[in-house]
């Protein structure tokens, strides 16, 4: 059998490599159009800003070394132009000579990747902007850094590679302004997650411009413009563009593949593609998300991974093995703070018209009497009629990878809330509390299944009238530092001898810092009478970050009018 692949990254590479553990006899031939192979692409904003210091550590494999242990074919620099499905043929173009070549193969995949999105703005091609995809993009950024004296950079979109670019171009020492056309950062995290981390993006020295659309670029007195039109331009010495990526379909496209909704590569549950003898992996491919069953991308190299095993074992054994989706685990470091979300977010699960809970919770990432201990908010979507886990978002410092991680599986799993209550850790002061954070999230989840705690959320305080009650049962210290308008303040340990100032008949909205001390207040009234209470998920502090953030961008806003 001799087998054709095409694209040497994370997709292509596992694909090449389980295939020759599978069949030491076949013959495959690999092809990649750039110079490198099997790269740490994940690790180029680190190398950039030097945390990373040795660039050959970032070259996991090369054509030679990859040759040498896996007797596979590698050619560098030779792109595929073309694919005849009924000839069972490719084409390649070697870059270096120019010559074209014809390959013939029995089975072919296609791993081409993802482009990087340039729209068609004025002044885009000039000198200093930048996309950061691979490596060649890498060494161009930094020969650039190193050689100009650049001060000012500003990073176009705030996705995961946008924010790692602005930390490491914060610590090199640069003045860094990033420039995002939402209003907010990071898609895939909902809004108060996303206000959470905005806040500590601010508390860096970072500019970050929400709701701003970049128009072009310009040049004048040797200075580059970056032309925005909702406020005044920028100056740049350096540009990263991070908006995004978009499936490579073009020899697909033209080889008569089909193309699905979401204008990826279509591949059934083996990952073959519309023609049987075509397979297909990685950031190129579309397929079914798990939660919601819509047609999806995914740009993350472990899904790549795990697809091209699961492509080649199809491959070698005929298709035995279903792919059964991602979702779309991820993590970032953001300056000290670290953001991991797993699933479907609540904005886009109400886009899918999939009815769930939503429930924020913040607890210690280890225990408050070690020291060291800090915050970790965690907010998870589950379905109000199975308690089934449909998503997780979580904001922290220490052991939030963990938790994405252990989150993510019961996610994978369809596990539900009433399991992750019984989930048992590993417990001891330094790593974890005797009730870890995700079971507190889960312990929450469950009394709002079970309707022994009714919530309210932070952006819904226009449902409060002027008949109803507001009770912040934090302390009387507490309260004269910040409240939110209109409250009372009976804090949570007096409720049982005040009662008598709270008229049962009226609905009672209460909040506390977090959420608990709420929650032990409500619980107290219900059962006393107060049979309309509601306490404030995520408490005080996530609405006043959440009305921060917001102030921030209607203020821009009222600027500019």
């Amino acid at each position: 059998m001799k087998y054709v692949i095409i694209g040497a990254v994370a997709g292509g590479a596992s694909t090449a490599a389980r295939l020759r553990r599978l069949d030491e006899h076949a013959e495959i031939v690999m092809f990649e159009k750039g110079e490198y192979i099997s790269y740490a692409n994940c690790g180029l904003p680190y190398y950039i800003g030097d945390v990373i210091k040795n660039r050959k550590s970032l070259l996991i494999q090369t054509a030679a070394s990859f040759n040498q242990r896996f007797n596979i074919d590698v050619r560098t620099m030779n792109e595929i132009i073309a694919i005849n499905p009924s000839a069972k043929t490719v084409t390649s173009l070697n870059h270096l000579t120019g010559i074209e070549n014809e390959e013939s193969y029995d089975k072919l995949v296609l791993s081409p990747g993802a482009e990087p999105i340039r729209p068609p703005l004025p002044g885009i091609t000039l000198p200093g902007i930048f996309t950061l995809r691979n490596v060649s993009d890498t060494d161009h950024i930094k020969s650039f850094v190193n050689q100009k004296e650049v001060k000012k950079a500003v990073i176009i979109g705030a996705g995961f590679i946008g924010l790692e670019m602005a930390e490491n171009l914060h610590e090199l020492g640069m003045e860094v302004t990033i420039v995002e056309m939402g209003n907010q950062i990071l898609a895939p995290l909902d809004f108060p997650m996303a206000a959470i981390v905005q806040q500590h993006i601010r508390s860096k020295g970072v500019t970050l411009l929400l709701n701003s659309a970049v128009t072009g670029f310009e040049k004048r007195d040797n200075q580059l413009k970056v032309l925005l039109k909702s406020v005044e331009d920028l100056d740049a010495d350096i540009v990263i563009l991070s908006i995004g990526v978009k499936p490579d379909t073009r020899l697909a496209v033209k080889a008569g593949l089909k193309i699905g909704e979401a204008k990826g590569i279509w591949v059934n549950e083996f990952l073959q593609t519309s023609d049987p003898d075509i397979y297909a992996v990685g950031d190129a491919i579309e397929f079914n998300n798990p939660i919601t069953n819509q047609s999806m991308n995914t740009y993350l190299a472990g899904p790549a991974n795990k697809q091209g095993r699961i492509c080649a074992n199809n491959i070698a054994f005929g298709n035995k093995q279903k792919y059964y989706g991602a979702i779309n685990t991820a993590i970032v470091k953001v300056f000290d703070m670290t953001i991991a979300t797993a699933g479907t977010a609540s904005k886009h699960l109400a886009k899918a018209e999939i009815k769930h809970i939503v429930s924020t919770t913040h607890s210690g990432s280890h225990a408050s009497y070690y020291p060291g201990t800090k915050q970790m908010s965690i907010q998870i979507a589950f379905s109000p009629e199975d308690g089934r886990l449909l998503s997780a978002q979580i904001a922290g410092y220490d052991g939030v990878d963990k938790r994405i991680d252990i989150l993510s599986s019961a996610i994978q799993r369809r596990s539900t809330i009433y399991e992750l209550t019984e989930f048992e850790h590993a417990y001891a002061p330094p790593y974890s509390s005797a009730k870890d954070p995700i079971n507190m999230s889960a312990f929450v989840a469950e009394n709002i299944l079970n309707d022994r705690l009714n919530i309210f959320y932070w952006d819904q305080f226009e449902s409060v009238s002027e008949d109803d009650i507001l009770l912040d049962v934090r302390t009387k210290e507490e309260f004269e530092k910040g409240r939110i308008s209109n409250a009372i303040n009976i804090p949570v340990d007096e409720i049982r001898e005040r009662m008598n100032e709270l008229d049962p008949k009226k609905k009672i909205f209460i909040y506390c810092l977090a959420g608990l001390r709420g929650y032990l207040a409500q619980r107290i009234l219900k059962q006393n009478g107060f049979n309309n209470v509601l306490n404030l998920s995520g408490g005080y502090q996530l609405w006043d970050i959440c009305n921060k953030e917001i102030s921030q961008i209607n203020t821009k806003e009222i600027m500019v009018s």
